[in-house]
């Protein structure tokens, strides 16, 4: 184990950590230059266009005579539980920040955690072949919040490869090799601590997964204790299900079998499972044998959606198509969570839950490219819990299954704590724009000179409407942003509906705060004035809580010159035409029923 050393590379979103991984693949040797490419260990399509990290991905470098194993994790606060499994594998992180920004809102959020779980932090500062990069200032940045000293700091452009190989000769020699004691002040939170009482026996954490359709499901794990081998008989301990290693191997970066994994290394088991959502990240994989007499690795949790939203199929005939689109992303993304609904005015389609904006956005557009299907997305929400005047608790992210007011005793919603890493020139503009989100200010720290970073807590319903477009504007696109979920509280909070001509339109409702309900109100009408095509009739929309009406708008009816044709004669010829119209009209209204098309909640979701 002591030629071996364990890494990842955390950093903000585009600051040069896949490209950082590029080099570092390069200069070892580990891909050769015929099959370089940028973003090399970003597989999706998505994640070179976007230029982030969507799925971590393993690698294993040699260098000289070590065995280098990096992770490259995804940035996205969406995808944090992956990231701190993740820094729970290795020993040691590279904390890459951009020359021309400095630390941003993720840089201190990954730090903090890579920090609490123990690891070796390596400052590297990328990107100085830019005409921008300060990089005394954002050195005074990294030795003033995190406490470095100067000459650990590590000058680097991954895109000219200048300064890369002082990353590599960093890593032999400040990263502890597996087994080592850490460097962390919080040993209770490391798994890399916690040993067996018999070392011998396997202990694997699983960090992340994937579904092979002939193989079943691939669990990516770091072997703390012990080794496997293939054909063993295996068990996933928090699943509490067995299963056998049918391949073991590594990451070059491509999956190369090797037969067998020993303590320390990090690398891949094939188990013969077909259902993802048995290999968790965070489980314990140890032997069959050993099942009886282990103690599984600490921090293991499932992970569960967060944002909620319906997907229909803009054409009916695509539903099964939608289904089978959504189960084969399912296959490879444990997170994310499915069932059938059925919407009055969208027909059929799925409730599903994803871990936040970015997940949703992801998915929705695999769908669209990979399964050529046009959706409609209705207004996403998320995980309420009720208590009922009755004292049961319901739980549920839908508002057509709220309960009446006269049922409702309370309604709690989901919070966050947000850190904002602005300009300290834009703080006071910030702290009005927070105070309009229903917030609760917690405190305003300053990094250095320069930087600020805002601590304030939030409903997370609020996040995922307008926030970020609105944090950008005020601060001229110079925050950065980091939330941590903090649990329910109560709230102020009411079901909205939305009536057309008198019908309840479940698929429009809404859960506000009541304060908020009136301008809430006036905005959904304001708008559905505007996007619904008139009808044949006059349309009354009105939003409303319980019977009380908030806001109402009256859509004329269209209307036909039934007199033009006539000339000439009495004046009674045109009366009776346009009454006998009139009372078409009234016959109309009693009976009609609006026709709301589907491109209208599309449009509803923009600002």
């Amino acid at each position: 184990m002591k030629n071996i050393r364990n890494f990842c590379i955390i950093a903000h979103i585009d600051h040069g950590k896949s490209t950082l991984a590029d080099r570092l693949l390069e200069l070892t040797g580990t891909v050769s230059k015929r099959e370089m490419k940028d973003q090399l260990l970003d597989t999706m399509d998505l994640e070179r266009e976007r230029g982030i990290t969507i799925k971590l991905q393993p690698a294993r470098m040699n260098y000289k005579e070590y065995i280098l194993n990096l992770i490259d994790t995804p940035g996205h606060v969406d995808f944090a539980y992956e990231v701190s499994r993740s820094l729970a594998a290795v020993e040691g992180a590279l904390l890459i920040v951009d020359a021309t920004q400095g630390i941003q809102a993720q840089t201190l959020a990954n730090a903090y955690q890579a920090q609490e779980q123990g690891l070796t932090l390596i400052p590297i500062i990328n990107k100085i072949d830019l005409p921008a990069a300060d990089r005394e200032k954002v050195a005074g940045e990294l030795i003033n919040t995190f406490g470095f000293k100067k000459e650990e700091m590590i000058y680097v452009s991954a895109k000219t490869g200048e300064g890369v190989e002082k990353v590599l000769e960093a890593i032999v020699e400040r990263i502890p090799a597996p087994g080592h004691p850490m460097s962390g002040n919080s040993p209770t939170l490391d798994v890399r601590v916690v040993r067996a009482d018999k070392p011998d026996k396997l202990r694997a954490l699983v960090f992340d997964s994937k579904y092979d359709s002939y193989r079943g499901v691939i669990a990516f794990v770091r072997v703390f204790d012990g080794e496997v081998k293939s054909g063993e008989k295996i068990f996933l301990v928090s699943a509490k299900k067995g299963a056998e290693a049918l391949e073991i191997g590594y990451f070059k970066p491509g999956m190369l079998e090797s037969g067998k994994l020993l303590a320390g290394e990090i690398g891949y088991i094939v188990t013969s499972l077909k259902d993802i959502s048995l290999v968790g990240v965070g489980d314990t994989i140890t032997l069959e044998k050993f099942k009886e007499d282990i103690s599984p690795l600490p921090g293991y949790k499932k992970v569960k959606p967060t944002v909620f939203a319906g997907i229909y199929p803009a054409d009916s005939n695509d539903l099964n198509k939608l289904r089978e689109g959504l189960s084969k992303l399912k296959m490879n993304d444990a997170a994310l969570e499915f069932t059938g609904e059925n919407s009055p005015v969208l027909g059929l389609g799925f409730r599903v839950g994803f871990l936040g904006m970015l997940h949703l956005d992801i998915i929705k557009e695999r769908l669209e490219r990979e399964f050529n299907l046009e959706l409609i997305i209705t207004h996403p929400t998320v995980g309420y819990e009720i208590e009922l005047t009755n004292g049961e608790k319901i739980a549920t992210s839908n508002p057509a299954e709220f309960p009446g007011l006269e049922r409702t005793k309370s309604i709690s919603e989901p919070w966050v704590t947000t850190e904002i890493l602005l300009p300290k020139t834009f703080v006071g503009s910030v702290l009005d724009m927070l105070g309009r989100y229903r917030g609760i200010y917690r405190e305003v720290k300053y990094i250095d000179e320069s930087k600020a970073l805002i601590i304030y807590e939030v409903p997370l319903a609020v996040m995922i409407k307008d926030f970020y477009d609105d944090l950008k504007s005020v601060s001229s696109g110079y925050a950065s942003l980091n939330y941590e979920h903090i649990g329910l509280r109560e709230g102020n909070l009411a079901k909205m509906d939305v009536l057309l001509a008198g019908d309840k339109i479940e698929s429009l409702s809404q859960i506000v705060d009541k304060d908020e309900a009136q301008k809430a109100g006036n905005e959904i009408v304001s708008k559905l004035k505007k996007l619904i095509p008139r009808q044949m009739f006059e349309v009354s929309i009105q939003a409303a809580i319980g019977s009380r009406i908030l806001a109402r708008e009256n859509m004329s009816a269209m209307k036909k010159d039934v007199a033009g044709y006539l000339y000439g004669g009495d004046r009674t010829r045109k009366d009776k035409l346009i009454n006998k119209q009139k009372e078409g009209k009234k016959k109309m209204k009693a009976l009609g029923r609006v026709n709301v098309p589907s491109n209208v909640f599309l449009d509803l979701m923009k600002k």
